[in-house]
Order: structure tokens, then sequence, then C-alpha cells
């Protein structure tokens, strides 16, 4: 549970009492590469806190072709927000990349602690600006951007991502085709 604590305290100072409360509904899980956590029309009951491991949202058309939304990452929280808000079904699918880690918390149970302690409400609402800003980022990085910073973006974020998903996952987050992928790498790797 030190991994837990530490992200918990990433937040900000949050009393013994209320982690202790946070830790009651912590249900340590595993999922193999390749498992659906969440899916498109699936009503979401449960969030994650990712301790190892690698996560793609992605939206799929009605060609086959898959859309990477988000690379969720250890220490990142990762699950259908949107579905545990306003328990609608999901409109993505979250999809583990790799072998996964996770803490995962039942929301409804997680909202009921949220109304007895407020050093809890004040921890998720610094996690909903924290998922604010990340998706802030990222339509600024789509907007503003062009392929290469955005690689170069994802590198500096996780440094080896070559090595822990394909490629074509790759290209797929920065809005690229493979082949242009393998352009810009080797227009980077050749200076």
């Amino acid at each position: 549970m030190e991994f837990l604590k530490d992200f918990i305290e990433s937040f900000g100072n949050i009393p013994k009492t209320s982690v202790q409360k946070l830790f009651g509904l912590a249900k340590n899980i595993s999922f193999k590469k390749n498992e659906i956590i969440s899916k498109v029309g699936h009503i979401s009951s449960s969030f994650f806190i990712i301790k190892a491991g690698i996560v793609r949202s992605y939206h799929q058309d009605e060609n086959g072709k898959q859309y990477i939304r988000t690379i969720f990452t250890a220490n990142k929280t990762t699950g259908c927000l949107g579905s545990l808000i306003t328990g609608e079904t999901c409109k993505l699918t979250y999809e583990c990349l790799t072998d996964c880690e996770f803490y995962q918390f039942n929301f409804k149970e997680f909202k009921k602690l949220i109304k007895k302690d407020h050093q809890i409400a004040m921890l998720y609402n610094r996690m909903l600006e924290s998922i604010f800003l990340v998706m802030e980022s990222r339509i600024y990085d789509l907007s503003v951007l062009n392929a290469t910073e955005r690689y170069l973006k994802l590198k500096n974020e996780i440094f080896n991502i070559e090595d822990l998903i394909p490629q074509y996952h790759i290209a797929s987050y920065l809005n690229i085709s493979p082949v242009q992928l393998s352009r810009i790498r080797k227009e980077i790797y050749s200076k």
C-alpha cells in the first residue's frame, strides 16, 4: 500500500484517517496484456490507479480503425470517467497494452466517502483538476504541435515507449500513420 499512499499524497497532505478509509476501498488487481478494463457500450462502476503497466483508451470506427485518445502509465488514474459520472455507457474502450497492476476503486463507494470526509472530497477535486489539465494539454498538442513535436513530447514523457508498445499504437496516439512515424523516427535518429 506504500505506492497507493504515495499516489494519494502526491495530491497534497491528506490526514492518515482519510488515507486509511481510501485503503479500505482499494482492491489490488492485475490484468494481462490485451485485457479490457472498460468497454464501449458498458456502464462503468470502477476507476483504477495504475501501479504498473500501460493502458490505452481508444475509439473504433465502423471500418474497424482504432484511434487512441489517451495512453495511461504508472501513477495515473484510468477508467471511463464519463460513464462513472453520468451513469451512461462508455464511449471509449480501455485496454491494457502491457500486463498491468492496479488499485481498483468502486466509484459509488468512493462517492459515499466524499460525502462523509471533506479531505477525500478535496482529493477528488484535485484528481479531477489533474485529469482536466492532462486533457487540455492533449488537445493543445493535437491542435498546435506538429507530428515530430508530439512524438518528441511523448518520448520525453515515456522515454522507452518504443520498447513497451507497438509502433502502430504510438502512431495512432500521435494521430499519424505508422509510415509517417517511421519517417519521423528515421529523421530524428539520423541526426
